[in-house]
């Protein structure tokens, strides 16, 4: 493993570069806001267009789909391809683009198709980050700069929230397409200062901490890796209940007219975020000093709560303890899923393609949960919904307790504790890492 200068000019392995470091710092808070587009404002805007709670669930729904479609495909593209720069720009593009297409009609197709390529994009970028991360940091420092890079996330979505909302109250809604544009333009060029040649792709894609021969296991690694299935179910269930809770309180608070729209979305959106902030930093020194097991279950455990206060609390100031506690789930989420699943299929060189199912999982619970959420308010209302939403997340914390035994090892992040790599190494379904 390299030794490479991190940023106080010592000398330590797996330290980031010191040149990329706050780059990819940078990265993450501007493509908080461009990958977003019109995302949380989306339900608002349909609603002020004269759409229902259940078409506006459905076609949200058709784009989760898509994107989960893509996430395995894209994990396996991100592993074998060595341009993850533009693997971050090209989707980029297309994402703005997709976006704006929205401003021009609004025919259930126009904006499904719109939905559809934005999540396909998304299913690129995130994940292309990440591995950027990991090829520059290596395992040893991948904690520590991701949650660096979670922390600038979601102060990008902060600012470029309160943005949006500024600027979609004065000027409506173009304004906030506007503002994702110059953002994505301010990512671009935070990814072309980061050198490609300071990319490890061998380390981006885990095939060498723990695999010296350099192939990679085969693709069932990702079948036979318990932690793996209980951490994706467990999410799968988690996001089926948490995905449209945000659109649909918003929904909820603004369908008497009485609100501004695209404000209180912006203020749901900064109240949320700026919890991620300081829940990604605990999350980071938790992982540190403990391991990934508890700051999971605790996630797992806002969601329940979320969903009884978001019932009971309709009115504009709910907003703060739903959207607080939509901070500490997502965020300790945003550091501990992709840290563990790097953890946990190191030295397989499947990392990415692993991220890319976990992803499957839980895009399979957040693609279903706008249209199961629209629905039910519409049928039942929206205090109903809420509840239900809510509950979803029992099925994340039975499996999380129910599965402690392999799931604490795994977690725990040890150094010599087993992998799936290690598991797997018997398997004969190997490739080259060149190949």
């Amino acid at each position: 493993m390299s030794v490479v200068a991190d940023a106080r000019g010592t000398s330590e392995p797996g330290a980031p570069v010191k040149r990329d470091q706050w780059p990819l710092a940078s990265v993450n808070f501007f493509m908080a806001d461009f990958l977003a587009g019109i995302g949380p404002f989306l339900g608002v805007f349909l609603l002020a267009h004269g759409w229902q709670s259940g078409l506006i669930g459905t076609v949200m729904t058709i784009g989760g789909v898509a994107g989960m479609l893509m996430t395995i495909p894209a994990g396996a593209f991100i592993d074998a391809t060595r341009h993850k720069r533009a693997a971050v720009i090209i989707p980029g593009i297309f994402t703005i683009s997709a976006s704006a297409i929205i401003l021009l009609s609004q025919e259930f197709w126009v904006v499904a198709t719109s939905q559809v390529a934005t999540a396909i994009a998304g299913a690129v970028i995130g994940p292309s980050v990440n591995a950027m991360t990991l090829g520059i940091v290596k395992q040893a420092g991948f904690t520590r700069q991701n949650g660096i890079n979670q922390a600038f996330n979601h102060a990008g979505n902060v600012v470029g929230a309160g943005l949006s909302g500024l600027l979609g109250w004065k000027f409506g809604y173009p304004a906030v397409f506007i503002l994702a544009a110059v953002f994505g333009l301010l990512t671009i060029i935070s990814v072309l200062t980061i050198p490609a040649s300071d990319i490890d792709h061998d380390a981006a894609r885990g095939a060498i901490d723990n695999n010296k021969n350099g192939k990679v296991s085969g693709f069932q690694v990702l079948l036979e890796c318990k932690p793996l299935l209980v951490l994706a179910a467990a999410l799968a269930a988690f996001h089926l209940g948490n995905a449209a809770m945000l659109p649909l309180y918003g929904m909820a608070v603004v369908s008497d007219g009485t609100i501004n729209g695209p404000g209180f979305v912006a203020i749901t959106i900064v109240v949320a975020q700026a919890t991620m902030i300081v829940a990604s930093i605990v999350a980071m020194r938790m992982a540190e000093a403990q391991g990934y097991w508890l700051v999971l279950l605790i996630s797992f455990l806002a969601l329940p709560l979320r969903g009884l206060i978001a019932g009971n609390l309709i009115v504009p100031w709910g907003v703060y303890p739903v959207q607080i506690l939509d901070g500490v789930g997502a965020g300790l989420q945003s550091v501990a899923v992709p840290e563990l699943v790097a953890r946990i299929l190191n030295g397989t060189g499947r990392i990415n393609v692993g991220q890319g199912a976990v992803m499957t999982a839980q895009g399979i619970g957040a693609a279903l949960s706008p249209a199961i959420g629209g629905w039910i308010a519409q049928v039942f209302g929206y205090e109903a919904m809420f509840y239900v939403l809510g509950g979803f997340a029992l099925l994340s914390i039975g499996l999380w307790l129910a599965f402690a035994s392999f799931l604490k090892p795994a977690c725990a992040g040890n150094a010599g504790s087993e992998t799936c790599a290690d598991t797997s190494s018997a398997n004969t379904g190997t490739e080259s890492t060149t190949g």
